[in-house]
């Protein structure tokens, strides 16, 4: 029995040292392509922002990955004198007045659809509309949509890139908030009707507040879309008192086509907002995203 309870060990330290060593030559591997993936993903960000801050006249003469020689911010001056501050209204009057309306939307019709889905079959037949308005893409229906715009008489206004994107954000936004109530427990809602509670009540105070990582994903997600979009902005609108900063954007890509720092500016002008927003909302945003897999 001694000899038995002497060996049984050693085996055990055998085995166990090449896994050690096999699991940490893997860790080095996956670190070593992390950094080399982020280095990748940094490099054009590094690239536009330090050619926002060259001259125009040194920008062919010098390396285009190194720093500026002479730093300015005349590009930026440039950008924001060109009208650059009522592109940036308009950017957010469209995002915030479609996102708004689309994640309230959703979170109601997600909540409806869990809740009374298995009772109603206007619901079921309403999830199965916003399911299939998953594999529609827009730029398949945007000529229909330009003639609804044209018929409805708002074209050349925001009020026609506000409505197509609230639509466009439902269907995505509903089944990402359904998912979501789906799981949670059916005893919390039981309990708040055996207290009296309406399904409004029920509403609002508890499925508003349990599905608020969730609902700050969407919200995140549809901004990026909407504030991003180009497609609609670009078929919708025609004067320039209603173009939004990815239209300008490309605007000033066609004013200074040489002029790339100039370029250069815009984009970290109209990526700013992007990147406040992100680090506002993202410890909402990480929990929402893994809440299904840790439930």
């Amino acid at each position: 029995m001694a000899t038995m309870t002497t060996v049984v060990p050693t085996q055990h330290k055998k085995t166990a040292a090449p896994q050690r060593r096999r699991s940490r030559n893997l860790n080095w591997l996956g670190g070593s392509l992390s950094w080399l993936w982020l280095f990748v993903v940094m490099l054009p960000v590094y690239w536009i922002v330090i050619t926002s801050f060259k001259q125009q006249s040194n920008y062919y003469v010098q390396n285009p990955l190194a720093p500026p020689s002479e730093a300015t911010l005349s590009n930026y001056r440039l950008v924001i004198e060109s009208d650059f501050a009522r592109y940036f209204v308009n950017s957010v009057i469209v995002t915030i007045g479609a996102v708004l309306p689309a994640v309230l939307i959703s979170f109601m019709a997600a909540y409806a659809i869990i809740r009374a889905g298995r009772r109603s079959r206007f619901l079921r037949l309403t999830n199965s509309l916003f399911l299939m308005g998953l594999a529609i893409p827009l730029q398949a229906v945007i000529i229909p949509v330009y003639l609804i715009i044209i018929r409805l008489q708002m074209y050349d206004t925001l009020l026609a890139i506000i409505l197509p994107s609230i639509a466009f954000s439902i269907p995505l936004s509903v089944l990402v908030l359904s998912n979501f109530i789906r799981d949670v427990p059916r005893e919390l809602f039981e309990s708040m009707r055996m207290d009296g509670a309406t399904e409004w009540g029920t509403l609002w105070h508890l499925a508003f507040p349990l599905t608020r990582p969730a609902l700050v994903t969407v919200t995140i997600y549809n901004g990026l879309g909407i504030w991003n979009g180009f497609l609609l902005p670009l078929i919708l609108t025609q004067s320039a008192d209603q173009r939004t900063m990815p239209l300008a954007l490309w605007d000033f890509q066609g004013q200074y086509g040489v002029n790339v720092p100039a370029v250069a500016a815009s984009v970290v002008l109209t990526t700013l907002p992007i990147l406040i927003l992100y680090a506002i909302g993202r410890r909402q945003l990480l929990s929402g995203l893994t809440a299904g897999f840790s439930k």
